[in-house]
């Protein structure tokens, strides 16, 4: 039998490299299309810049014959992979294809998204995973689940050193759950639902009745559980989020955040110094607040409808990409509670892990108080802002606005737990706790003594406030280095992020802390 020409042999080449673009072929494809999502490729194409997708293992296949898998001949494994470019910075993907077996995870489909995750540890690349699959290949057997292992063990090798992000755009069921949450941020859509336990099993074993919805839909996930950062009505907006994020993140932990459409304008801002009451009950947004110090009124918020009596984002001051944490007064008065802790102390933690300056805005109450709270552990789990705050060598800058009472005001990047500057408006209050129960404590007998002690409490409460609870007394201490005029916030935090560009800060010699569980 004669050689083939080249031509014959770039013709078998592009006929075979046809099939495996097709996946599962375009009939499914239309199938997918009319629920209102897009393809795997269509995915990439998306959020990658144009022409930029270079795809490797197009080529590989399962090699299970057993249970009709040899029959049933795939054509491509059920996942694309390959490297491109998001605002013309390299990124490592991996996107499912339902159109195969459902994106079910075999061994092939995760030795694929395995090499991409090792090639982004590598290279110093962000990681972008976007899940849409049935779960695991059950006629793949124990392989399928040694594939998902995999996956884990190298998410969790790759925690720390580049940025990783999950886009949940369909089923992410059992185990496949798992690997989005090892990863740094969720972003979920309203068409996709996640979970370990579908309703099937949840109605056998409990008998509740549950939609796929109620159970891991993205308003379940962001509102109740606070296992997703984000919620899309679409793929298109989730992948549009997706891009958003990368652009205020670093390719990996060796380097600082880009700096991006610097907006150096640090005039004093007038109007902020009515936006605060001067009433510490009262309420008001501190999204109002952040959006007027941070470059083009830009704040990405993040787990926005989740613990919300505390408010994490990301933004930039000329330029500079900094994280933000911030009380939360319009929601609880902005107390820490269980779960507002835990979503503070884990946007510190990814924080300090890629060199993000955090700037933390105070107006807190307290640590939330109940039988429930203190039975659900809110002693280890406001422990965690402490320890996050007092790990953290990026720089920290705090501004106190209002209330800043206890613990709480400990937890908040408090002077002593490691603030590199520290200012406070001159409505500030840093105290043990309010003047109010201060007062009824440290005055009780004179209160009870007086000829009117509604007077007489009135009295000893503006004495306390004036002697305790005011800013002089912090700044006296060295708590705080300068009390401002509001209107110079901007300016105060910018020359801050300057002076601070340098830091370095040494930790103790150990293989690592052990964090509050």
């Amino acid at each position: 039998m004669s050689a083939k020409t080249m031509s014959e042999l770039l013709a078998q080449l592009n006929e075979q490299r046809t099939a495996k673009e097709l996946g599962g072929g375009e009939a499914r494809h239309e199938k997918q299309r009319a629920q209102g999502k897009k393809t795997a490729r269509e995915r990439l194409a998306e959020l990658l810049d144009d022409g930029t997708f270079q795809e490797v293992g197009l080529f590989r296949r399962n090699r299970t014959v057993e249970f009709g898998m040899a029959k049933a001949d795939p054509p491509a494994e059920g996942v694309v992979t390959g490297v491109g470019t998001v605002l013309g910075r390299p990124v490592n993907v991996a996107s499912q294809d339902f159109s195969v077996m459902g994106g079910s995870a075999g061994e092939g489909h995760s030795i694929k998204v395995v090499k991409m995750m090792e090639s982004a540890l590598q290279n110093g690349n962000p990681f972008v995973f976007i899940n849409d699959s049935g779960g695991a290949r059950v006629q793949e057997g124990i392989d399928s689940l040694s594939g998902y292992g995999m996956v884990f063990y190298a998410n969790v090798q790759l925690s720390g050193v580049v940025p990783q992000i999950s886009v949940i755009c369909g089923p992410c069921a059992g185990g496949a759950a798992y690997s989005p949450a090892l990863t740094d941020f969720i972003i979920q859509t309203r068409k996709a639902a996640m979970f370990i336990t579908g309703p099937n099993v949840i109605k056998q074993v409990t008998g509740e009745d549950v939609t796929q919805e109620q159970l891991g839909g993205a308003d379940a996930h962001m509102q109740k559980s606070g296992v997703i950062h984000f919620v899309a009505d679409d793929d298109d907006q989730a992948l549009l989020i997706a891009k958003k994020l990368l652009s205020f993140l670093p390719q990996n932990n060796s380097e600082d955040p880009p700096i991006v459409d610097p907006d150096m304008n640090v005039a004093l801002d007038e109007g902020l110094r009515d936006l605060v009451p001067l009433e510490a009950t009262r309420g008001y947004d501190i999204r109002d607040v952040i959006r007027r110090l941070v470059d083009h009124q830009d704040f990405l918020e993040v787990h926005a409808q989740y613990a919300m009596s505390i408010v994490v984002g990301f933004a930039r001051i000329c330029g500079r990409t900094i994280g933000i944490v911030a009380n939360q007064p319009s929601v609880m008065a902005g107390v820490l509670d269980i779960n507002s802790s835990d979503k503070g102390a884990r946007f510190v933690q990814f924080c300090d892990a890629f060199n993000i300056p955090i700037v933390t805005l105070v107006d807190v109450p307290g640590f939330m108080p109940g039988v429930a709270q203190e039975h659900g552990g809110i002693i280890r789990h406001g422990a965690k802002m402490l320890y996050t705050y007092s790990e953290a060598t990026v720089p920290l800058i705090t501004v106190t606005l209002r209330k800043a009472y206890g613990g709480a005001y400990l937890a908040m990047a408090s002077r002593d737990l490691g603030a590199d500057a520290a200012f406070a408006w001159p409505t500030a209050e840093i105290a043990v706790m309010g003047a109010e129960g201060a007062a009824a404590v440290v005055f009780a007998r004179e209160i009870k003594a007086a000829e009117d002690p509604d007077a007489k409490r009135v009295e000893m409460i503006a004495q306390y406030r004036d002697t305790f609870s005011t800013p002089f007394m912090a700044a006296s201490r060295g708590l705080i280095d300068d009390i401002i005029d509001p209107a110079e916030t901007r300016a105060k935090i910018a020359f801050a992020l300057e002076q601070l560009s340098g830091k370095r800060k040494l930790r103790p010699a150990k293989k690592h802390g052990v964090f509050p569980s």
